[in-house]
């Protein structure tokens, strides 16, 4: 199945998307991980596109998507993800999040209900008032000095490497390029999702959601039954050996949860 990319011409400036199936089916947008772009999803597209209209979207500032000079934060992300969705002629979605991209879905989903129809929350961690006093304590993510021998582009790798399975340096290599591809603004999807105040928002979600939990991510499963309790509508769906990079690490599984839980929504 064909991937088709393109731009759309938003507040911030041009938005890029990669968009896969029948443009006249139920719309599912895909949401990324910090810092990476829409190819996290690369394989997933056509999966989901054999049944839906999916998209997959640069989040703004990232990928080749204009940032407009805006601050970076998960409402105004959030905010230029319905203007694609306005672009695109979508009056409503199903979202999908991975990491940073579930945050960015629960406040799409809190800020602007009637555009989603679903969530689905992949290794989405909950931020309150713990997640940003510990996050405080810690050392930058991805954040590395630049040298003039190239040997910070060793440590983009090695920082993640032991949350990457093994024996897939591609995986790695997308990631690195992805992370080259923002530069010095490396770090800002995770301080985006540090200082959002989630226990203030999600509140306000009520869509049906599914909260997929990666169980060889130490980041993320932790949070998987603190979102439920704070989304008793939602249910836990386990990927076994899913690690940070799930949805191109295993994307058939991944796809197939998502899959399952769209088919099992009231048309």
């Amino acid at each position: 199945m064909t991937i088709r990319r393109a731009f759309a011409d938003l507040s911030v400036g041009q938005v890029h998307y990669a968009a896969c199936g029948d443009a006249n089916a139920p719309a599912v947008l895909l949401l990324h991980q910090s810092p990476r772009s829409w190819a996290e999803y690369r394989e997933v597209l056509p999966l989901v596109g054999a049944r839906y209209r999916a998209i997959a979207m640069d989040t703004a500032g990232f990928g080749d998507s204009a940032d407009g000079g805006m601050p970076a934060s998960i409402a105004q992300w959030a905010r230029v993800a319905g203007e694609l969705l306005d672009a695109l002629g979508i009056a409503r979605a199903g979202v999908v999040g991975h990491h940073t991209g579930g945050v960015i879905a629960v406040e799409l989903a809190a800020a602007f209900p009637g555009r989603v129809r679903s969530l689905v929350l992949s290794s989405t961690p909950y931020t309150g008032e713990a997640f940003r006093i510990a996050r405080a304590e810690r050392p930058p993510i991805d954040e590395v000095a630049p040298s003039e021998d190239g040997s910070h582009l060793a440590a983009l790798w090695q920082r993640r490497q032991g949350f990457y399975p093994e024996g897939r340096p591609d995986l790695l290599e997308a990631f690195v390029r992805d992370a080259l591809k923002v530069g010095h603004r490396v770090e800002e999807g995770h301080r985006a999702v540090a200082s959002y105040r989630m226990e203030e928002r999600i509140g306000r979600v009520t869509q049906p959601a599914l909260i997929i939990r990666a169980t060889a991510d130490p980041f993320a499963a932790p949070h998987a039954q603190e979102l439920l309790h704070h989304l008793p509508q939602a249910r836990i769906v386990d990927i076994e050996g899913g690690m940070v990079p799930l949805p191109d690490q295993m994307p058939e599984a991944f796809a197939q949860a998502v899959l399952d839980f769209l088919s099992a929504l009231p048309s």
